[in-house]
């Protein structure tokens, strides 16, 4: 079902009815499913719940215990048991009250104090970052998932009700949440096989994320279907004919699909609405998986199939449980359609996902359905345990998330699910580390192929070794899974630590020599080992490791280890080369105005040009300083495969500079956008430098922009203020301008 135009998705996942609730609705949801539970001991939770967040408040002014009652509905209303909802009604209350974990576990038992704190948050200090923080919360979340699924859905119910009320946030935090539950909470409901939550969490994000996309790609898709409607309820006739005809017992039922699909399919095909046809699915439910076949046969001989558009995810079922047979056909009037064929568990599992599966004995989940559905969350642990950095944490966790999209083979005939795009270093990384390390080519379907080459569905892989081949960063730009990724930078990590270490060694022999002084002597000395001991460095392969790294110079540690009498036997000479580069690069100027390490050089990297007052990362280079990045960077991914070579770094004071950005800004091609777009930014205090304009399609106009800025705030300012222009739909930095 598509929304009004310009107004908030409501989530098809939750009826509107739940809208004005209280804790009877959801003690007559708990009684209608069927579960057992007390009503009693709910209302006990709810009124403690209650008396902790006393008189706090929502953004939207609605008192605070309206979100854990709407949390604890929505896990009813998905069929989990009693435990899962108490929860749900007492998930802040460690958070953002007084309330401790013992006083719960005192209270209501262990086993609800446990799932509680599983789904707190880390508290965020002023010594964490906010991306560290973050991360470790994620790790925090998957173990205690693992131990217990029911952590994972409280999250899921949370973020949901949280994404429904998001237009109480300023518009910086509807962001932020918005594209954290894109690249997490929704893959998550997609791997629980919780479609419907998945869909409604993608929309919502959607929604704030591209607003005028959104809103653009709402009304054609509403614009579309008016002049498919008199099709929709002839092909919806002529189906029930056909299988009533061949004796088939079907429910058939019609959808249009959700946006963010429809949007993501449009951005991986580089296609526009105007060419999209299958955005209409009919669904036909049988009884059982002979019928499925038969009701095939029967669609394939009433309409015209597309060419290689079926797929048997009944044969093969997706990683997430998910089976079903789709098809695109082709209508009398040339509109192409797709139908989806299941049985009724299917249909059940397709929708609820991990809800479907929820029995009990003695009032636990069942283990086997728990453990098919969670096996993805224990193959993280796997990986997650050789990672320490906690972005690179996180970064790996998204790519994980990912869902599977190709299903291949192995020569022993084992089906292995890949996230689309996935090359045979993904494959052999999947089958062995050293099998990976050593991997020198593939043979895909009986040909050589190179390692570049994408993996298809039905692809039979046979990985190719040579024991002179070793990893290579390179191998960071092909893989697409966080396996193969952690696993290369490991391997990359642990040879660059052994490069670095040599290199420092050498570095500090050659520094300790100039004051005449044996290397051996100095570096086995009391006062080596008090320098380690008070700068918290482990030994002396970490301290000449940091020193390759160039972490730290040989000036600084030198003079730790030697006396005044050793020192003064050889003045240092000034370093010409370090004045050299000064000039030569505008470091500790105005425009590159950071702090980092010590006396370290600092400049800001031409990649991405970062404004004062945005997120930035440092990331040590060889012989040129530290290179400051935008957190956002695309090329800090593949930067920072070795955290030791991170560094902290954050902006000083600078006087009312202004930088250039460059924008791309996507607009309907109408009379006077040029000049609305040109007096909105003046009026945000904006020079413009230069600007064109370009026709891309009919109705769609581009605008390229070069406009000065003082800060980070002030171009969000601007961006905020341009996107919010009538007839613009999406307004993008372009990194390195």
């Amino acid at each position: 079902m598509i929304q009004p135009r310009n107004k908030r998705p409501v989530p098809q996942s939750v009826p509107i009815e739940a809208a004005e609730l209280t804790l009877d609705s959801v003690l007559e949801l708990l009684e209608s499913s069927g579960r057992p539970y007390d009503a009693e001991f709910i209302r006990s939770i709810y009124a403690f719940s209650a008396e902790k967040h006393g008189d706090q408040r929502r953004r939207s002014g609605e008192p605070y215990l309206t979100h854990p009652l709407h949390v604890a509905w929505l896990l009813a209303e998905w069929g989990f048991d009693q435990v899962c909802v108490v929860v749900g009604l007492l998930h802040d209350v460690i958070e953002d009250t007084l309330t401790t974990r013992e006083v719960i576990a005192d209270e209501f038992g262990e086993e609800v104090a446990e799932l509680v704190d599983g789904v707190t948050k880390i508290g965020q200090h002023a010594y964490v970052r906010r991306d560290d923080a973050q991360a470790e919360t994620f790790r925090k979340l998957i173990l205690a998932s693992v131990r217990d699924i029911r952590v994972i859905l409280v999250k899921l119910a949370d973020r949901l009700h949280n994404m429904m009320t998001l237009e109480h946030m300023n518009s910086d935090s509807q962001r932020r949440i918005a594209r954290e539950t894109l690249e997490i909470y929704a893959p998550i409901a997609h791997r629980l096989g919780m479609a419907k939550v998945q869909a409604d969490l993608e929309d919502l994000s959607f929604f704030y994320l591209r607003p005028g996309r959104y809103r653009e790609l709402e009304a054609k898709i509403q614009q579309k279907l008016k002049g498919a409607r008199s099709e929709i309820q002839k092909v919806d006739k002529r189906l029930k004919k056909e299988l009533a005809g061949a004796g088939l017992e079907a429910r058939i039922t019609f959808r249009v699909k959700r946006l963010y699909s429809i949007y993501q399919k449009l951005r991986r095909q580089g296609i526009e609405v105007d060419q999209l046809y299958d955005y209409l699915a009919f669904r036909i439910v049988t009884e059982d998986v002979k019928d499925c076949y038969a009701a095939l046969g029967v669609v394939h001989q009433a309409w015209q199939p597309l060419p290689g558009r079926f797929k048997d995810y009944i044969a093969m079922p997706k990683a997430n449980l998910y089976q079903s047979l789709h098809t695109t056909l082709l209508a009398e009037g040339g509109q192409p359609f797709e139908v989806q064929i299941r049985t009724r568990d299917m249909d059940s599992i397709a929708e609820e996902g991990i809800a479907a599966h929820w029995s009990y004995k003695q009032g636990k989940p069942d283990k086997r359905d728990e453990n098919r559905k969670m096996a993805w969350l224990r193959q993280v642990l796997d990986w997650q345990k050789e990672i320490a950095d906690p972005r690179a944490f996180l970064t790996a966790l998204k790519l994980d998330l990912f869902p599977d999209e190709v299903y291949t083979f192995s020569p022993g005939g084992d089906v292995l699910a890949f996230p689309r795009g996935a090359m045979p270093l993904d494959f052999a990384y999947r089958i062995h580390t050293e099998l990976g390390h050593r991997c020198s080519g593939a043979r895909v379907n009986g040909k050589l192929v190179s390692l570049k080459t994408e993996l298809q569905t039905g692809d039979r892989v046979e990985i190719l070794t040579s024991n002179n081949r070793s990893p290579s960063r390179d191998w960071l730009g092909l893989v697409k899974t966080s396996r193969a990724r952690s696993k290369i930078r490991h391997w990359l990590n642990t040879e660059q630590k052994k490069r670095s270490g040599e290199i420092g060694r050498r570095l500090l022999e050659r520094a300790v020599r100039k004051h005449k002084v044996s290397p051996k002597r100095a570096f086995d000395s009391d006062r080596m080992r008090a320098y380690l001991e008070k700068e918290g460095i482990a030994n002396l392969d970490d301290l000449f490791s940091r020193v390759g790294f160039g972490k730290l110079s040989p000036a600084q540690v030198v003079p730790r280890l030697l006396s005044e009498e050793e020192l003064s036997t050889q003045e240092e000479k000034p370093n010409k080369l370090l004045s050299a580069v000064s000039k030569m690069l505008p470091f500790g100027s105005d425009a590159i105005a950071v702090r980092g390490d010590g006396d370290m050089l600092a400049y800001l990297a031409k990649c991405c040009k970062p404004l004062p007052g945005e997120r930035i990362i440092g990331y040590i280079t060889r012989g040129r300083g530290v290179s400051v990045h935008s957190a956002e960077c695309p090329n800090v991914k593949n930067l920072l495969y070795d955290p030791e070579r991170e560094i902290e770094v954050s902006w000083a004071r600078t006087p009312n500079e202004v930088y250039s950005i460059q924008l791309e800004i996507e607009t309907e091609d109408e009379p006077g956008m040029l000049a609305r777009l040109t007096d909105t930014m003046t009026k945000a205090g904006s020079n413009i430098r230069q600007i064109s304009a370009s026709t891309r399609e009919p109705g769609k106009g581009l605008i390229d922009v070069i406009v000065e800025v003082r800060d980070q705030k002030h171009f969000e300012r601007l961006s905020h203020a341009i996107q919010d222009l009538k007839g613009v739909f999406e307004v993008t930095r372009r990194m390195g301008s």
